[in-house]
């Protein structure tokens, strides 16, 4: 029997649907399956859907052999799983936040106090590590309603964008883990789930780079190609192309997503004309 690599993501929410996107962008094709699991018609993987919280200890009991989530959950649960890649979507953040009218001037503020949490792990390290004296009320969703109604003095939850806590009267008040997507794995795989494993990592780095990198493609007067170059050293060096028109070149690269902006402006400084800038699909370095 052929070996197959399982894999659990979420069952549904936003992660879901970025963990499921990574696996279109490797190239893996998912039949529609049931509510439980599907397969891949291209590739030997099979998709478990689980509630994001189980998905540590399904992958630490060897019955997923890697699976996809949130850093929060993965410290929140500290089973005995190895992270072995970061796929750089679903950033958010876990924070402490009280009623907006308080005046809050640090974290001695929560000295005595009660915060209401989903991860008591979590802050109960934080506030050892801080030597912040407060009890730690842990719910299950809904957490932001927890000073509305009596239950704790603040809070300590997950924040995107901080509507939520605007809509309940909050303001947060001090980051305390900074989380994103991370992708775990049994640390007992046999020698084929780790070839398997491997060729699935090369297909997810191959589409990290490419939405981290810009293909860029301009003409340059020869008199100024020197200095243009020097500012597109690509995965090794540009490609310099002779066109039509003497004395002039066109010059194709790869840049940094981060750096393309400033590299433009100092190329047109230098000369550089009909800069094209393109997404690249697939990058193998």
């Amino acid at each position: 029997m052929n070996q197959v690599l399982k894999i659990a993501v979420q069952k549904s929410g936003r992660l879901n649907e970025k963990s499921m996107g990574l696996l279109k962008e490797c190239g893996i094709k998912i039949n529609n399956g049931g509510k439980l699991m599907s397969t891949a018609s291209n590739f030997p993987l099979e998709v478990f859907y689980l509630r994001d919280d189980d998905i540590p200890q399904y992958v630490a009991e060897g019955v997923a052999d890697i699976g996809i989530v949130g850093e929060n959950e993965f410290l929140e649960k500290d089973e005995q799983v190895e992270v072995i890649n970061r796929p750089g979507f679903s950033k958010c953040r876990l924070s402490l936040a009280v009623r907006r009218e308080e005046e809050y001037n640090g974290l001695e503020w929560f000295e005595g106090k009660k915060i209401a949490t989903s991860y008591p792990v979590i802050l109960r390290k934080f506030l050892e590590e801080k030597g912040i004296n407060a009890t730690i009320e842990e719910i299950s969703g809904s957490v932001e309603i927890a000073p509305g109604i009596g239950l704790a003095e603040g809070i300590f939850d997950i924040v995107s964008t901080g509507s939520t806590l605007l809509a309940n009267g909050l303001k947060e008040v001090e980051v305390v883990l900074r989380s994103e997507a991370l992708l775990i794995a049994n640390p007992n795989l046999n020698t084929e789930q780790k070839a398997l494993l491997d060729k699935l990592l090369f297909r997810i780095e191959a589409a990290k780079s490419a939405k981290q990198n810009k293909y860029i493609l301009l003409n340059a007067p020869n008199d100024k190609l020197d200095a243009i170059v020097s500012l597109l050293p690509g995965m090794r060096s540009p490609t310099v192309l002779p066109l039509a028109d003497e004395g002039w070149s066109s010059v194709h690269s790869v840049i940094k997503e981060d750096d393309f902006w400033e590299v433009i402006d100092q190329l047109k400084e230098k000369g550089a004309e009909g800069i094209l800038v393109c997404p690249i699909e697939k990058m193998i370095v």
